[in-house]
């Protein structure tokens, strides 16, 4: 039996254009306080487009509560994106914490570190390679 095939690009359409309307619901019509400053990062919907991974981070507030507000508000913010769009099937939204920035932070800092440490090693290692070559840095002829 030949494989069912769909539109070319149709799934990643899909989650930009949730993207794009979470994005705007969850500012203008989620009212709760536990919510701050939030930005999706990005959607993944499954391929029966039953459920959608909706991935954020914070600029303010504890992302724990604010994860917890946008999973309460998840089956509101479904019914307002089934009004919005035109698909068979609106998914299940599962909000996530996306650690990827903070990951990207961290180890940036520790790259930082550890150049800035090679720089400092590697200045003491030509500091004693000079006092080491035999040169006369006094100018006494000794």
């Amino acid at each position: 039996m030949a494989k069912k095939r769909g539109v070319p690009g149709r799934n990643l359409r899909i989650n930009d254009q949730i993207q794009r309307d979470l994005s705007e619901l969850i500012q203008r019509e989620v009212k709760d306080p536990r919510i701050g400053l939030v930005t999706l990062q990005s959607v993944e919907v499954t391929p029966d487009y039953a459920h959608a991974k909706v991935f954020y981070t914070t600029l303010t507030g504890d992302p724990k509560a604010t994860g917890e507000a946008l999973n309460e508000a998840a089956g509101y913010l479904r019914n307002l994106l089934f009004k919005r769009l035109h698909i068979h099937t609106v998914p299940t939204l599962h909000f996530h914490f996306d650690q990827s920035i903070e990951r990207a932070i961290e180890m940036s800092r520790l790259i930082d570190t550890a150049n800035a440490t090679r720089a400092k090693d590697d200045a003491q290692a030509d500091g004693d390679a000079d006092d080491l070559d035999g040169s006369d840095k006094e100018g006494d002829g000794k």
